[in-house]
């Protein structure tokens, strides 16, 4: 097995170890989160970050870089306290990845890519049209992670809508019928699907 040591990856060129670092750790979910400016522009940005935190209350978070340049998504979350996060479709890669680029404020990435937004039931963020599983979320709370001046936003999850096809009779919602994608570490997609499903695990001794 190749290994790197610490000496060696502070040593890398910057992109190679971006890459590599963000590669090594798995594949992680593949999301766009979709907000509202308080001038009524709509943003739109892909997120791997967004982690499950607890299930009552049901909650999750995600990782903001950091805010010493503008950040859209952070900024509008805060302004009004509402976003939603939307499952990369498979047949979306292209489009869900070139949100990542930096417009100005002023300008939508709904309007720079074919992603259609869509609003569901007087929420006020902007949900993806063509996601299989979307989430209406509240804003709770942030935290400071000193280390790489990083935030850690948390979320209450207050709407789930999902295609009727893909939820099983114990609630599991099976991710490969909604051809969810991954992502491998910045710009890889990948679509997985299920091997298997184990019951809840007990000691063997049990």
């Amino acid at each position: 097995m190749e290994h790197f040591s610490k000496s060696q990856i502070n040593e890398m060129d910057k992109i190679y170890r971006l890459n590599l670092v963000n590669s090594c750790t798995g594949y992680k979910s593949a999301n766009l989160i979709g907000t509202v400016s308080d001038k009524g522009v709509y943003n739109v940005a892909i997120f791997s970050s967004i982690t499950h935190l607890g299930s009552d209350p049901a909650l999750l978070s995600f990782i903001v870089r950091p805010t010493t340049v503008p950040r859209d998504t952070f900024k509008n979350i805060i302004d009004n306290g509402i976003f939603t996060v939307n499952h990369v479709y498979f047949d979306d890669i292209k489009d869900a990845h070139h949100t990542s680029a930096r417009y100005p404020s002023a300008i939508s990435e709904f309007d720079m890519t074919s992603l259609e937004k869509e609003f569901i039931d007087d929420f006020k963020a902007p949900y993806v049209k063509s996601s299989k599983i979307k989430l209406g979320c509240k804003f709770i709370n942030k935290y400071e992670i000193k280390e790489n001046n990083t935030l850690l936003m948390v979320a209450e999850i207050n709407d789930i809508y999902y295609d009727k096809n893909i939820i099983q009779d114990d609630g599991w919602l099976s991710l490969d019928k909604a051809k969810t994608v991954t992502i491998n570490g910045l710009d890889g997609y990948a679509l997985p699907s299920l091997l298997d499903r184990f019951k809840y695990a007990k000691r063997k001794d049990e």
